[in-house]
């Protein structure tokens, strides 16, 4: 595991830092969306790609997802929602999984959510990202889901099985929620609390409980991995993109604009040799 490269993202700055760390004959695992997922996937064309001009970004977003599969990256369809570096060794929680290796690289684009109010501040003192890292912390208590992700109710689910009083928080109400889930329909959520969470703030109406578990589809850089140094939302590196957490780097639009193709592919390819660069340092 110490000479795995783990990519977080399957865009262009993680598939471009994929295929250069192969190219460095390292072990590469990229873990993200689905392409069809990319907000890249959803331009009809796209001409500012050096030497592919006329391509849809679906079509470029395949051409380098397949270049990268070639190269002997392994790619993995999931959503992270827990990160941590130690000593020079990195972990991903993805669902029940975890994924180990020995540096990292953050490549998943601009996350875009606003953040709840109460959210931040609580963060790490009730407000969780994971149901599968925390749920059992809060077994036999209230938890609210706040369902963002098609995986959810199954989250919600999992947190019930563990003993957990549960109440799924959306919009609408998912068709696939298990029975003995409460379910309350929201359009404007406050978390509430003042060392911990003490209750959730849904359409003006409290609901307490101890926890809150917030699955949105993906999770900022800064949230996912704490004491990394972020400025204005974007990832700060070095020209090395190298981040403020040994053995981490970053790529892609998580650093900042301009927010091209071009630029991505760069930064990955950057990424990727000096990650690879300092896992041959760790082996001297």
């Amino acid at each position: 595991m110490e000479q795995r490269i783990i990519v977080l993202g399957t865009g262009p700055a993680g598939l471009a830092a994929a295929i250069a760390a192969r190219s460095r004959n390292k072990e590469v695992l990229v873990i993200g969306a689905a392409g069809q997922d990319s907000p890249l996937a959803r331009a009809e064309r796209v001409d500012n790609y050096p030497g592919l001009p006329g391509l849809t970004g679906m079509e470029l977003l395949h051409v380098m997802e397949e270049h990268a599969r070639s190269m002997g990256a392994q790619i993995v369809t999931a959503r992270v929602n827990a990160a941590m570096g130690w000593g020079g060794m990195v972990s991903l929680t993805a669902g029940s999984d975890v994924y180990q290796g020995g540096a990292l690289i953050l490549a998943p684009g601009v996350v875009r959510a606003a953040k709840f109010p109460g959210e931040e501040r609580l963060l790490g003192r009730g407000v969780s990202y994971c149901a599968t890292c925390d749920g059992m912390l809060y077994r036999n208590r209230r938890v609210m889901v706040v369902g963002r992700t098609a995986d959810a109710p199954q989250e919600a689910a999992f947190l019930r099985s563990i003993g957990c009083q549960v109440s799924y928080v959306s919009a609408q109400r998912p068709e696939q929620l298990a029975d003995g889930i409460n379910y309350i329909p929201a359009s404007r959520l406050e978390v509430l609390g003042e060392q911990t969470v003490s209750g959730l703030l849904i359409n003006g109406v409290e609901h307490p409980c101890d926890g809150v578990f917030i699955l949105r589809r993906a999770v900022a850089p800064a949230d996912l991995l704490p004491g990394l140094k972020v400025t204005d939302g974007c990832v700060d590196v070095d020209r090395g993109m190298a981040t403020n957490i040994e053995g981490v780097f970053a790529a892609g639009d998580c650093t900042g604009t301009p927010y091209q193709v071009a630029k991505a592919v760069g930064e990955g390819l950057v990424a990727g040799e000096h990650a690879a660069e300092y896992l041959d340092t760790k082996v001297k």
